[in-house]
This record gives C-alpha cells, structure tokens and sequence, in this order.
C-alpha cells in the first residue's frame, strides 16, 4: 500500500493557472495579456483563445510549443496582432471594438507517468473595450416646417451621437447654462407614436396661465407649487408626480403636446405670442445598438417655441463619455430666414432660353447660418407659374423656354421656418434675339442700360 500511494504521489502534478485582470481599454491602445502559471511538471504548450459567440466559439490566437521551442501565430500576419513578451505574455496593440470580449489561456504540462499524456489547465479574462463618440451632430426634427402666426408650434432638437462604446450621457445648454428639463420615455415606432406624443399627451405650459390653463397644469407642480423638472445629466431618471397626489396624476403626465393659442391676432404682422421667460423644455433619448458594437444615441429637446424669445438663441448638445477627457461639443444659433439672395442665369435671358432662379444664401452676416432649414415657396406676383401651377417648393426655380410675354413678370421667394418668414422679390427681363445683341454693342460699359421690352 505505502508503494502505491508513493507511485500515486509521484505522478501527481501541480498546476494553476491565471490571468491578470484588465481594466477597460480605449481604442487604438495597447494591450498586454498576462497569463501566470505554477507547475511543478514540465512545460508542454501554452495557447491562448478568443471566444466569441457567447463561448460557443473558441479561436486560437497563439500557441507556444515547449517541445519545439516554437511560436505560431493564427492572426493576421499583416497585423502583427501578438508579440510574445515572455511564455505567458501575449501583447495586442491598437484594439479595436471587435477585439472587446473573452480570452482565455490554456497551459499543459506533461504527465510524469507517460510522455504522450498532458495535463492542462485554464484561466480566462474579459477584455472590456471602449470607444469614443467620432461624430455629433444637432438637428431640428420634422423640418422643414412653415412659420405660423396663429398658433405656437413645438420644437424639438435632436442631437445624435455615433460611435460610441458604452453609450455616451447628453445634454443640452442654452446660451451656456445647463437646461432643466423634464424627462419622458419617447415612443418608438413599433408603437405607433410620433416624435411629439406620447401617452397621457398634455399640452404645454406658459408662463402666462389663465383660469382654465392653472387648473389643467397641476399636474406639473411639485408639493410647493413650482414646477417639476430634472437636469438632463440623469436623463434615465423619468418625472412622476408627487407622492400626496399619485392617484390622478400618474394619469396625466406631462408630454410634448402643442398648447393651442386662440386665434385672437389683432395685427397680422405683430402676432401676439405666448410670453414665457421660463420656459419648460422635454427631454428623451433613445439608445440604437450598431453592428460593430457600438451605441447611436438620440436625444431629444422640445419645447414651444417663441420666436420673440428664441430667435438668436444659441443651443449646444454636449456628449461626456469615459473615453473622453472633456465633453465634446456641437452648437447651432436659432435664425429666423432674412432677405434670401437669390441668382438668375442666364443674366439676360433671351426668348426660348430656359431660366434659372436659385436661392443663394442670405443676408446675415458672414458664418452665419439660418437654422433650422427654411422652406422655399416660388410664386409669381399677378398669376400662375410658367406651368400653371399656383408655387413651386425648392430652392431653385426653373422656367423652361420662356416667352416673350414673361418679360417683366415679377417673381417672389418666400423663405420660412419656424422662427419667422420672409420673402425676397427678383423681375425677369426676356430679350428677343437681335434686340440683345444690339443692346450689348451699343451700351457703353460705364453707364446703366436698361432693356426696352420685347420687340413686336
């Protein structure tokens, strides 16, 4: 027996194996992959594997073979993915979101009893790699939009971030100052919503309440009587209404629904806005996954908007992310439309030629941009367009073999968007073949010609 238990003893051998843990990597870094083993038998291979598909899969990235004293790769070799530092070390430099997930390293040692037997062991580690945003970007949603002067409109800003991995907080400032908001889940489209309802739809608030509208916004007041709003640095958290009145207000939660302004406009130039120097804004995000990994966020601001108080306004979408330093920023400057500048070509249009109307830009001052994208609507003063339609969205018009009978015919372009409209008006001049040619010959450079008509 005292044999046996030597002979069993004997061929008894010690083996542990461990990988050191990893804290998250950002992409495009260097990765060290540590594998520490304790044996007491002799080294046959080390081989290392990354598991993919849930673990189902297993692929060999390395192997080391002590027998023949041999390394061999299974990466690409144009990559030079490993660089072995010593038996247990594998080194992967410039990551990427597609190496995030599981490895594993297997060591085997020989048996002590016979030469063909191996006894291994394994340890694992999870790689967490995480990736920057590398595009932000802020819109107006369901824009373009027409401006009206009887009823407020909602406005909402979407701010989209891509690429990043986990998915980035955001959150929007006005002129600088972080906005208070409200938050609300925002529907999807399996469900049917639109970007502006959601269920239990109420109606904005102003800060000029009547009777009526005090009565309908209880639901937004906290116990002291001032509303109820969070910063958009905890956009999870979602709003509910007090503890003392739950029963009836889980009912009618707040949501960015247009508040309906009674057509009570004296002037059509001045209309009469809701005045709110506090107003309340609505926030929401949605997290789409991506393909290689990463998260697209969606984040939405909506409020009713007031031309007199947000025009020049300056909004900015800020991103923060652990792959960052410092938040990344995208800003835009509220604009209502000024005095489109437009362009005709060809500058003197003869009979038959096809003309060309298109909208330039606008006169604002340079690097200034209108926001959001205006709507262009082309109309001729006195009668129909050239093909008899009433106007023409777009921001070029195209008259096709003008006639002579278009000369002198005015053309006016309105530019609209939420903030306000505008319209800009250019007179066509149709020559007739000889008439233009001579004009040209015998008005001199310096001075003014004016065009005398077409020629009967």
């Amino acid at each position: 027996r005292m044999h046996v238990l030597e002979y069993f003893l004997f061929c008894i051998r010690y083996l542990t194996v461990t990988i050191e843990p990893l804290p998250p990597v950002v992409v495009g870094e260097t990765v060290t992959l540590k594998c520490n083993f304790k044996t007491d038998g002799r080294l046959r291979e080390i081989v290392w594997y990354r598991v993919t598909d849930g673990g189902t899969i297993k692929q060999k990235i390395f192997t080391y073979d002590a027998m023949f004293n041999t390394n061999y790769s299974h990466m690409e070799d144009y990559r030079k993915r490993e660089d072995l530092v010593y038996q247990s070390t594998v080194r992967l430099p410039e990551v990427r979101i597609s190496d995030n997930g599981p490895y594993e390293c297997h060591v085997g040692i020989y048996d002590r009893a016979t030469r063909e037997k191996v006894v291994l062991a394994s340890g694992n580690v999870f790689l967490t790699v995480m990736s920057p945003p590398n595009n932000i970007s802020v819109s107006a949603e369901n824009c373009p939009a027409p401006f009206s002067r009887y009823q407020a409109q909602n406005f909402t800003l979407l701010c989209t971030a891509k690429g990043g991995k986990p998915a980035p907080s955001v959150y929007f400032k006005r002129d600088g100052e972080l906005i208070e908001v409200i938050s609300y889940i925002h529907p999807s489209a399996e469900d049917g919503g639109g970007s502006a309802g959601v269920r239990g739809a109420r109606p904005l608030l102003s800060r000029d309440l009547d009777d009526t509208k005090l009565q309908r916004s209880l639901s937004l007041l906290d116990p002291e009587g001032r509303p109820a709003r969070m910063f958009t640095e905890s956009p999870e958290r979602r709003w509910t209404p007090g503890q003392h009145t739950q029963g009836r207000q889980q009912k009618e939660q707040p949501s960015p629904a247009t508040e309906i302004i009674p057509e009570t406009v004296v002037s059509r130039e001045f209309p009469r806005w809701v005045q709110s120097t506090d107003p309340i804004y609505y926030f929401s995000h949605t997290h789409i996954s991506q393909s290689d990994g990463s998260v697209l966020v969606q984040a939405r601001l909506t409020w009713t908007l007031n031309p007199q108080l947000d025009n020049d306004a300056m909004f900015s979408c800020e991103v923060k992310h652990p792959a960052l330093s410092m938040p990344m920023q995208t800003e835009v400057t509220l604009a209502a439309p000024k005095g489109p500048k437009l362009l005709m070509t060809p500058t003197r249009a003869k009979v038959g030629d096809t003309v060309r109307i298109t909208v330039q830009g606008f006169q604002v001052g340079a690097g200034n941009e209108v926001f959001p994208e205006p709507l262009f609507t082309w109309t001729r003063v006195g009668g129909r367009l050239l093909d008899g339609s009433a106007e023409r969205d777009g921001k070029e018009l195209i008259l096709e073999r003008v006639p002579a009978e278009l000369n002198g015919s005015m053309y006016r372009c309105t530019a609209q968007n939420p903030l306000g409209s505008t319209d800009t008006h250019t007179r066509l001049i149709v020559f007739v073949g000889l008439l233009a040619d001579s004009i040209t010959a015998v008005c001199p450079a310096a001075l003014v010609c004016l065009p005398l008509g077409p020629v009967e």
